[in-house]
């Protein structure tokens, strides 16, 4: 039976947004990760079949299939590498994960790159349907979408908010949530946790030359009453930007190889594809989708929520993990235990990647054996990959 190998995967720091990686162009940064992934497995760059670069705003900087750029950009990779860009929204490149892995497992490539990149200072958010809006260009409701879903917007925030009602979430219980993601990551980055997994980028300061290797995003000083303090992001609802995912510039990398690639290219793989499984939903709640998603995962490995040691469920809004936890019956203490997209930010197309690789690190310190991750998706799309240390 054929199997897919991810033999290593690498994300950048978090930088905020306006804030250190804000001077560094995303085709740069990718393409930063991607040297870093080529060094750190001693792979030839030139086996390389194909890079599928998850971005989510595909305008601007991040224009121009940005994938191919970042190889172009690449100093370990030759322009003989192929590379393609998808959207998924916030999964994107945790489904390069899952398509490269497929190429694997289909016998159809032997050695794939999945990565991803959002420069969210660069290219903000929406920026590009903001775009076409002004230019008088129309949005994404079409005339057939409108009559199935007439006067509705689409919105992530509200589908967050949704999940705080019908799951009955309080403000404490969303601030209590947003505090411990930002403690974790504290204690995390205090012990060196990260270090297996950031590559360091090089950024200018006001104070020269530096080295970015901290997640810009974390607040060393959160409490409960710094973060309760923060105002509601709408007077009908509960959720506040502390109790939301941080915006985030970021890339992220991991190398998906065969059997056979292992044995020609002398590679020691961190842990093998167990699961790959993408459903859809309810696109107005949408992001109650991962709850869904496991449910169907776990089916189809014959497995149960228990058998799993560590789970990556990206922190969109503290009312997605907090629902995922209520619905699987999970241990909340496995959950993100090295924080979460609250205290280390989102970094849309790249979130994919850089919670694998967080997942795989935190799977190897603590000598533990199956990791899930899973992530919400606009549209009502949720993704989950099961993974099997090696």
């Amino acid at each position: 039976m054929a199997t897919a190998y991810i033999v290593d995967a690498v994300r950048t720091a978090g930088g905020r947004r306006n804030g250190r990686l804000a001077g560094v162009h995303p085709v740069d940064l990718s393409a930063a990760t991607l040297d870093a992934l080529i060094e750190r497995t001693g792979i030839d760059g030139a086996a390389v079949e194909d890079v599928i670069m998850g971005c989510v705003s595909q305008g601007g900087q991040q224009a121009g299939q940005v994938g191919r750029n970042a190889v172009l950009a690449a100093r370990r990779l030759p322009d003989s590498v192929p590379a393609v860009t998808i959207d998924r929204q916030c999964g994107s490149s945790q489904q390069a994960i899952q398509f490269a892995a497929q190429a694997v497992l289909s016998g159809t490539q032997d050695i794939v790159i999945a990565a991803g990149v959002e420069s969210m200072t660069r290219v903000p958010m929406g920026s590009t349907a903001i775009f076409h809006m002004k230019e008088g260009l129309g949005n994404y409701k079409s005339p057939r979408l409108e009559e199935k879903y007439p006067g509705i917007m689409f919105s992530q925030f509200m589908g967050a908010e949704m999940i705080v009602k019908k799951h009955g979430f309080t403000k404490d219980q969303l601030d209590a949530f947003a505090l411990s993601s930002h403690l974790k990551a504290i204690a995390a980055t205090n012990a060196n946790a990260f270090a297996g997994e950031i590559v360091p980028i090089a950024i200018e300061t006001p104070d020269g030359p530096a080295m970015h290797t901290v997640d810009e995003g974390i607040r060393f000083d959160a409490t409960l009453e710094s973060i309760a303090g923060v105002k509601l992001l709408s007077p009908e609802g509960l959720l506040t930007a502390a109790s939301s995912s941080q915006i985030c510039d970021g890339a992220s990398a991991a190398l998906i190889v065969s059997e056979a690639a292992l044995k020609a290219h002398n590679l020691t793989p961190l842990a093998r594809i167990h699961n790959l499984t993408v459903t859809a939903g309810d696109p107005v709640i949408m992001l109650e989708e991962p709850l869904f998603a496991t449910d169907r995962a776990l089916q189809r490995a014959g497995m149960k929520i228990g058998d799993i040691d560590l789970y990556e469920v990206n922190e969109a809004f503290a009312s997605v993990p907090m629902a995922w936890l209520k619905h699987t019956g999970a241990d909340p203490e496995k959950l993100n235990v090295n924080g979460g997209a609250i205290a280390l930010g989102h970094p849309l197309g790249a979130s994919g990647t850089k919670l694998m690789s967080t997942l795989l690190h935190a799977l190897k310190a603590r000598g533990l054996k199956y990791g899930l991750q899973t992530m919400c998706e606009g549209g009502g799309v949720a993704n989950v990959t099961i993974v099997e240390m090696m």
